[in-house]
């Protein structure tokens, strides 16, 4: 496997410090406020990643942390006038709340950096120790950014470029603008915790260095998170990290790309803030993760409802293939016919290709178009008469089963029956019109009455009623079937 490796700027082969077994970090969020869709991509990323590893046959240790003290939440309780550790709690089961709705793994470590500030005060002193760090009179510490020589290594800044931008805030008694704090000495009012300098609160970039080595010790296998996070935190976090143990932190730096909404940067300020709640009060929960898998994961994406939409008819036809294909193994009465052998050669082909996808560098983008290469097949196997019944078919079929199974359990995606799924959307897409399911099972049922009546004349009009709402009804042998289209 490849994969693309921020601090090299390349894409190298995969290979774990550790026979059969990765260490990964993906940064968690700080918990103010419901997860949005830039969470939900990052999350969907790397949960696909953990799960195409241990596919491989790797055993994951994959940690994830939550920030539960930062200034945000400190400035939410105030806003809510709640107690700050109430507010964490609060957004941190939200965040449970969205992330299963989304399918997202657990991690197997989960730590919040409240439960970690005795390993926090002992990396700040070891800092302090070997001259990388200083207390100042007010009892902050900070970090001696010129100090650690490769300063700006992942990021691909240099000090100049860095220093340009910098300033000393009033009140600061920072030794150089670029320096950033380890440690908060407390201000009134602010949750407090006591410490060798004096009463405060750690700095954000420090939890994530105290945690990582707690559970996976130096160097690791995979550090995560949005790009975003490569400065100043992951620059940051390697720093204290490298220059407090002597050794690389991280093998592998592995980010996703921006989330833009209507083509347009995702901010409070332009009224475009998406949540994860918001979205799935229209659309379904696979369906927002199967878009979100509909481009590279290190490629911006755009959100936008119409490419949304374009997803949700994608994976509609997916599981439609499914449900074809458990349709067509039902058969009990298999024909002895021939089959072109180059048509199995074909569906071994899309399989093959959708895993090296995955191998290159996670493009999932692209296995999923060799994904709909296979319901094209399933596809064109229905619709011929005798493919559909061929004997040398039934072990194949079974096997694009096997196929599709497994592709949905990596991907996240294909997780419901068939049948549950189709009237799942049905009821979301029916909602998002404003339409009851029972008017439109009501007209279905008066124009059957009236086809048994043959008043074509009502028939034809119940029809274009439906169709005026955006149903399409198609009369089978077993009855009418009807979607709703956009």
């Amino acid at each position: 496997m490849k994969i693309y490796n921020s601090l090299k700027r390349e894409k190298e082969e995969f290979v774990p410090l550790r026979d059969n077994e990765v260490r990964m970090y993906v940064c968690g969020i700080t918990a103010y406020d419901y997860c949005h869709i830039g969470h939900a991509r990052s999350a969907v990323v790397f949960d696909v990643l953990v799960r195409y590893l241990r596919d491989k046959g790797y055993k994951v240790i994959f940690v994830r942390n939550f920030t539960d003290i930062d200034d945000k939440i400190i400035n939410r309780a105030h806003k809510e006038n709640l107690p700050w550790d109430e507010v964490a709690r609060k957004y941190i089961e939200a965040f449970y709340e969205d992330m299963d709705r989304l399918n997202i793994l657990r991690a197997d470590i989960e730590p919040k950096a409240t439960e970690h500030i005795e390993e926090m005060i002992e990396l700040t002193q070891k800092l302090i120790d070997m001259g990388f760090a200083y207390v100042t009179s007010r009892g902050d510490v900070y970090f001696r950014v010129r100090k650690f020589k490769t300063y700006g290594e992942l990021s691909g800044r240099n000090i100049e470029e860095l220093q340009a931008g910098a300033r000393i805030e009033p009140g600061e008694e920072k030794e150089d603008p670029l320096d950033f704090a380890l440690w908060k000495s407390a201000k009134p009012g602010e949750p407090k915790w006591p410490s060798p300098w004096g009463e405060g609160r750690p700095g954000w970039h420090l939890e994530c260095s105290a945690m990582s080595e707690k559970y996976l010790g130096l160097p690791f296998d995979i550090h995560g998170g949005g790009q975003d996070l490569i400065f100043p935190h992951h620059e940051n976090e390697k720093a204290q990290s490298e220059a407090a143990y002597s050794t690389s932190f991280v093998r592998y730096w592995v980010h996703n790309g921006f989330v833009q909404v209507n083509s347009e940067k995702m901010s409070k300020s332009l009224g475009n803030f998406v949540t994860i709640r918001d979205i799935l009060n229209n659309y379904h929960p696979e369906v927002l993760r199967f878009f979100l898998l509909t481009k590279h994961y290190r490629s911006p994406l755009d959100y936008n409802l119409e490419s949304v939409e374009e997803a949700e008819k994608g994976l509609k036809r997916i599981y439609q293939a499914v449900e074809e294909l458990e349709a067509i193994l039902s058969n009990k009465k298999w024909k002895k016919v021939k089959v072109d052998s180059s048509l199995i050669e074909e569906i071994k082909e899309q399989q093959d290709k959708f895993f090296l996808s995955l191998e290159d560098d996670l493009n999932t983008a692209k296995a999923i178009g060799y994904l709909f290469n296979t319901v094209r097949i399933v596809n064109r196997i229905a619709t011929d008469k005798n493919l559909r019944k061929a004997e040398p078919m039934k072990d194949v079929l079974v096997e694009i089963r096997e196929f599709l199974t497994r592709a949905g359990k990596i991907l996240g995606v294909l997780n419901l029956a068939p049948a549950v799924f189709l009237e799942e959307l049905k009821d979301i897409q029916l909602k998002r019109k404003n339409i009851a399911r029972e008017e439109v099972e009501a007209l279905i049922a008066k124009r059957q009455d009236a086809r048994k009546n043959k008043d074509f004349a009502l028939a034809d009009s119940l029809r274009e009623q439906l169709v005026a709402l955006g149903i399409e009804v198609k009369d089978t042998p077993a009855g009418p079937v009807w979607e709703v289209v956009s």
